[in-house]
C-alpha cells in the first residue's frame, strides 16, 4: 500500500498570485492539447493518445535528467498510485472528448474540484469551510450557465467516461499534493509518464496506428509537448494550493475551451458565456481570497 502522508496543511508562501497564474497556465497548456486531441483523425483511440503524451513525456524527461536517476523519488509507492490515478484521469476524459462535444466533456470532467475536496477530506482531514464549498458549488453552477448544460441527447459513455476522468482526477491532484513536499514536479510527472506508457504499450501494439502526413506527426508532438508543460505547471501550482482550490483554478480552462470555440471555430456568444464566464473566475477568485485569510489567521 502506497504511504499517505498527509501534506503540509498551509501552502508554501509566495505571491497571491502565484497559484492562479501557474494554475491558469496549465489550463491554457491543457486546453491547447485538448483541441488537439478533438482534431485528431478518429483512427486514434484514447490508448494511442495516451501512449503518445506519456512516452513523449518519459524521453523528453529523461532527456534533461542529466546523467542522473531519473526515477529516484520519494514515496515511490504514492508516485506509482498517483501515476495509476493520472492515466485513467486521462483515458476517462480524453474517450470522452472524442464522444462528446468538446465544451461539455470539460464542463462534466470540471466536477472534480468536488471529488478532491472529499478525498482530501477522507484521506487527509482537510477542512472545507462553508465559503469554499459555495465557491465550489458557484463554479459547478458556472459551468453549467456557461455551457447551456443539459443531458438531453447526451451520450451516456461519453457522459461516464467524464464522470470516471473527474473521479481519478479528484484522487490525483490530492495525491500531488500529498507528494509535492519531497518530489519535483518533474519527477511526479515523470511516474505518470512512466505507468502511463507501460499502461498503454500493449493496446497500441494489438492495434497501431502510423502517423500518415507531416500534420499528424506535429498535432501528436503538439499533444506531447502542451501536457508536459501543463502537468510542471499544475504540479509545481500545488505547492502554494489545496488539491481543490487549484481545481478551481483549473477550471478556467472552460473558459479558455470557448474562447477557441468562438475565435477559430466560430461558436456564437450568447449571454451564457459572459454570464457562466463570471461566476466560474469569481469563485476561483473569492476562494483565493479565503484561502489568503486562513492563512493569514494560522
Amino acid at each position: 500500500m502506497p504511504e499517505l502522508v498527509r501534506p503540509n496543511s498551509t501552502p508554501l508562501p509566495l505571491s497571491a498570485l502565484t497559484a492562479p497564474l501557474l494554475m491558469m497556465g496549465a489550463a491554457f497548456m491543457f486546453t491547447m492539447m485538448s483541441t488537439l486531441i478533438k482534431l485528431m483523425p478518429q483512427g486514434y483511440s484514447a490508448w494511442h493518445l495516451g501512449f503518445v503524451r506519456c512516452t513523449g513525456g518519459l524521453l523528453i524527461l529523461m532527456v534533461f535528467s542529466r546523467g542522473k536517476n531519473p526515477f529516484k523519488g520519494h514515496n515511490i509507492p504514492l508516485l506509482i498510485a498517483r501515476g495509476i490515478t493520472g492515466i485513467l484521469a486521462f483515458l476517462g476524459i480524453v474517450t470522452a472528448i472524442r464522444i462528446l462535444p468538446l465544451s461539455t466533456a470539460c464542463v462534466i470532467f470540471y466536477s472534480y474540484p468536488v471529488f478532491a475536496a472529499l478525498f482530501g477530506f477522507f484521506l487527509f482531514r482537510e477542512h472545507v469551510t462553508w465559503g469554499q464549498m459555495f465557491c465550489i458549488a458557484a463554479l459547478i453552477l458556472g459551468m453549467a450557465v456557461f455551457f447551456e448544460f443539459g443531458f438531453t441527447g447526451i451520450s451516456l459513455l461519453g457522459l461516464g467516461m467524464s464522470i470516471i476522468g473527474a473521479l481519478f482526477a479528484g484522487l490525483a491532484v490530492v495525491q500531488i499534493r500529498a507528494l509535492k513536499d519531497k518530489n519535483s514536479a518533474a519527477m511526479i510527472y515523470l511516474y505518470f509518464c512512466l505507468i502511463g506508457a507501460m499502461g498503454t504499450l500493449v493496446p497500441c501494439l494489438l492495434d497501431p496506428v502510423i502517423p500518415k502526413t507531416s500534420l499528424e506527426w506535429t498535432m501528436l508532438a503538439g499533444i506531447a509537448l502542451t501536457s508536459l508543460f501543463a502537468q510542471l505547471m499544475m504540479n509545481y501550482g500545488f505547492k502554494f494550493c489545496k488539491g481543490f482550490e487549484g481545481g478551481v483554478y483549473l477550471s478556467s480552462e472552460t473558459i479558455f475551451t470557448a474562447v477557441i470555440g468562438i475565435g477559430f471555430l466560430h461558436d456564437p456568444v450568447s449571454w451564457h458565456f459572459w454570464l457562466g464566464g463570471s461566476i466560474i473566475l469569481g469563485s476561483g477568485l473569492i476562494l483565493n481570497r479565503i484561502s489568503q485569510v486562513k492563512a493569514q489567521r494560522m
